[in-house]
């Protein structure tokens, strides 16, 4: 399944969620309005609102708040975006100018808070203290893995598994709040509840794995942003990590020089020497492992089109090329 076949299985959902997100984007401040429907706008394919009505859908729920979670959890998301553009000096999101690259750095941040707290308000509302319990404890890990990240920024010595604990916290933790709250609303049970959470968090890993193997194989017209951004970050993603334990003596100088450094310098020497010793070979092994290890997960649950569309999202995370 592509793209928009998975999501035309929850098409009417899916128009829901769209609906409410500029219906709460409103407020008197009209800076945080023309931000906010800015990066909404820019063209991000709501995987995680996606998640979270699929996984309710899938368990048989016949209500309307999983459109709710559905919503709070794409402001949570654009409010890390947004958050992460600026301490990356990022200038290019989706192939847009990011909002700090347009705004600036205090407009981005703040707008960013504003989404939180609206987050916040819209999940109140639904008024399941399970499912307050589990968006919020995302967030604070959320925050912890933007910080490990920062910490294991321009440090060669970052190892596999203290990478993987980053892009757990950081990218799958969201992923599997969206799961996981939305099979909350089905009342499944907390071993089903569970099982949906460790699904999205094997494939919210997964896309970010294929991410770092798009670093360096991708276009910045197909990805949205510019190719070794990473790099240029000084961030040691699995590639760079795997390439400096197996790559010629030469290339793990080079590498760990760039990562020490930041910068695009040596960009065309380190794409070679990640592709001549495996390393993007190994991180899509490790992507296809985790895809993989979700679609295990929902084994059990019965057979639907709402199932086969999670299950076609685990094969979209590692067949994409942007």
């Amino acid at each position: 399944m592509d793209f928009k076949a998975i999501s035309a299985v929850v098409a009417d959902d899916f128009k829901s969620v769209n609906d409410l997100i500029f219906k709460q984007l409103h407020t008197r401040v009209p800076l945080i309005k023309e931000i906010g429907n800015y990066i909404i706008q820019s063209g991000g394919k709501r995987l995680r609102p996606l998640v979270c009505l699929l996984s309710a859908r899938a368990l048989g729920y016949q209500g309307t708040q999983h459109i709710d979670i559905a919503a709070t959890v794409e402001f949570l998301h654009t409010a890390t975006l947004l958050h992460d553009d600026v301490v990356d000096e990022s200038g290019l999101r989706r192939g847009k100018p990011t909002v700090n690259a347009v705004w600036g750095n205090s407009p981005s941040v703040l707008v960013g808070d504003f989404l939180i707290s609206r987050s916040f308000q819209m999940v109140v509302n639904v008024g399941n203290m399970k499912i307050l319990q589990i968006l919020s404890n995302a967030t604070n890990l959320i925050a912890e893995g933007e910080v490990l990240q920062l910490i294991n920024c321009k440090n060669p010595d970052t190892t596999e598994d203290q990478y993987m604990e980053v892009i757990r916290y950081k990218t799958a933790k969201m992923f599997e709040a969206s799961a996981q709250s939305g099979a909350v609303l089905a009342n499944p049970g907390e071993a089903v509840e569970l099982a949906f959470a460790r699904y999205a968090d094997h494939l919210g890993s997964a896309f970010q794995l294929i991410d770092d193997v798009l670093d360096y194989t991708g276009s910045a017209d197909e990805m949205g942003k510019n190719v070794g951004d990473d790099l240029a970050e000084g961030k040691p993603t699995l590639p760079l990590i795997f390439a400096l334990q197996h790559a010629s003596e030469g290339d793990r100088a080079l590498i760990r020089k760039a990562i020490l450094s930041g910068g695009l310098e040596q960009l065309d020497a380190i794409t070679r020497a990640v592709r001549s010793c495996g390393a993007l070979d190994y991180t899509i092994e490790q992507a296809n492992r985790q895809a993989a290890m979700a679609k295990d997960c929902i084994a059990t649950v019965p057979d639907s089109l709402h199932k086969q569309a999670l299950v076609g999202l685990c094969d979209l995370a590692v067949a994409r090329n942007h």
